[in-house]
């Protein structure tokens, strides 16, 4: 007998996050509320952390008229999980060096989502997905149950996939591409060594325990090219890494989670 879902897709920080709940026989007006309280905090969060929203103590302190210690207590945490992130990547990810001031988004929104599906209910349903504009974080409380099974886009052609994942409960992926907007990427390093470091990358999936981590390192090795520096700190951090290049050749580290039967890679020369 197939579970219950309950689902529910909610616009907040420039994108859709959907959220899903499987139960069997469980009150769903519970279920509701937890899902209330998860959407209340993206929504909380999205005003703190928004670049776009001039009121925003993220934004009040780009200006000046804050100071650090005068923003709410999950900015400093941000930042400090943005400084572990520019150590493990070799500097690739480094919020510090975005126009316009300190930029953490590319951790940020990870960050958040994970807050937001902390606040559903684990123990007493089957299993919960979040899935926030291709950042993905999954739990699973059932004694055996199947893994979840996510899809990555393929880079250039948007009606097929890349391949399929199996994401296990506690585990995430979050997916960065040049694809659809290229150019939000931004090379820390450009400046120094110029654009450019062999072949581009056009899609970086990393998967983990943190999505707020996999975020930032997928941005990293986004804009890394074959610089083996960000490559080799991810890995060590032990987050596993599938990358396709503009060549239309692919990489993937060896506990990539690939689905055996999942849809053909994307390893094949771009039109």
């Amino acid at each position: 007998m197939s579970p219950a879902v309950l689902a529910r897709h909610e616009p907040v920080m420039g994108t859709v996050v959907s959220f899903r709940i499987d139960h069997d026989d469980v009150d769903t007006a519970g279920l509701e509320e937890a899902l209330d309280e998860a959407v209340a905090e993206l929504h909380r969060l999205d005003r703190i952390f928004s670049t776009w929203k001039p009121e925003s103590p993220l934004s009040r302190w780009r200006r000046g008229e804050l100071l650090l210690g005068e923003l709410p207590p999950e900015v400093p945490e941000v930042l400090a999980r943005c400084s572990e992130a520019r150590t493990t990547t070799a500097g690739y990810f480094d919020p510090w060096s975005m126009p316009g001031g300190v930029d953490p988004t590319g951790l940020v929104k990870g960050w958040a989502i994970e807050r937001a599906a902390s606040l559903l209910p684990r123990d007493e349903v089957l299993g919960t997905l979040v899935n926030g504009g291709g950042d993905i974080t999954a739990s699973g409380s059932e004694e055996g149950r199947r893994p979840w099974r996510v899809g990555i886009r393929h880079p250039w052609r948007p009606e097929a996939l890349a391949c399929v994942v199996e994401l296990a409960g506690g585990r995430a992926i979050a997916t960065s591409g040049r694809y659809e907007r290229g150019e939000h990427l931004v090379d820390p390093h450009a400046t120094a060594t110029g654009p450019g470091r062999g072949a581009l990358v056009v899609s970086a999936s990393v998967v983990g325990p943190s999505l707020a981590m996999a975020d930032a390192y997928a941005t990293a090795l986004a804009v890394a090219g074959e610089d083996q520096g960000p490559l080799c700190g991810v890995l060590a951090a032990g987050y596993e890494v599938y990358r396709v290049f503009d060549e239309g050749r692919e990489e993937a580290s060896d506990g990539f989670p690939f689905l055996e039967d999942g849809a053909a890679p994307a390893g094949a020369p771009r039109p």
